[in-house]
């Protein structure tokens, strides 16, 4: 299966931190970082993403429709595990859920929230992760062998505007 942990683009402020919706520029950066991503995805030979999970938050749902547009075959879904203050082992628990479904979907993409997203990424890579922590807008795919500690290999990560480093 091929994962990508993505965060929500730049949000906005609001009365309250759960209501924050995406900035003009958290929009075009997501929208670019999609087309960036789908070329990425092309040169490699890897499939698009098949399944969009987000967190029950505003910013997440908003990256979400964004990238299930980009990606017309994706489907979507509020996630409460990938909400801030979750943990790993959370999200693990459902993404062997997913896997456990069929069909087995190809390409999953996570949206979130810090610390939460670069946790994912150091724990699927075992912490040989030679990626920054997540800025807003920011993506890491991998491929994983298996749901667990460890088992991922990195494949690509971008950070907004230019999604260049490191596709």
């Amino acid at each position: 299966m091929i994962l990508t942990v993505w965060r929500h683009g730049e949000a906005g402020r609001a009365p309250t931190d759960r209501q924050r919706e995406l900035t003009d520029t958290g929009f075009d950066d997501i929208g670019f970082g999609c087309r960036q991503v789908h070329a990425a995805l092309d040169a490699r030979d890897m499939p698009a993403p098949d399944l969009v999970l987000f967190s029950p938050w505003v910013r997440t749902r908003e990256t979400a429709e964004i990238i299930t547009a980009a990606f017309t075959h994706a489907r979507s879904r509020e996630l409460e595990d990938l909400r801030p203050g979750s943990t790993v082992a959370a999200v693990e628990t459902a993404l062997g859920d997913v896997c456990a479904a069929t069909p087995v979907p190809a390409h999953v993409v996570l949206v979130s929230h810090q610390p939460l997203v670069s946790q994912l990424v150091d724990h699927y890579l075992g912490g040989r992760n030679p990626v920054p922590p997540l800025s807003p807008g920011a993506l890491v795919t991998f491929t994983l062998d298996a749901v667990g500690r460890d088992c991922g290999v990195l494949r690509f990560w971008a950070v907004p505007p230019d999604y260049e480093a490191g596709i």
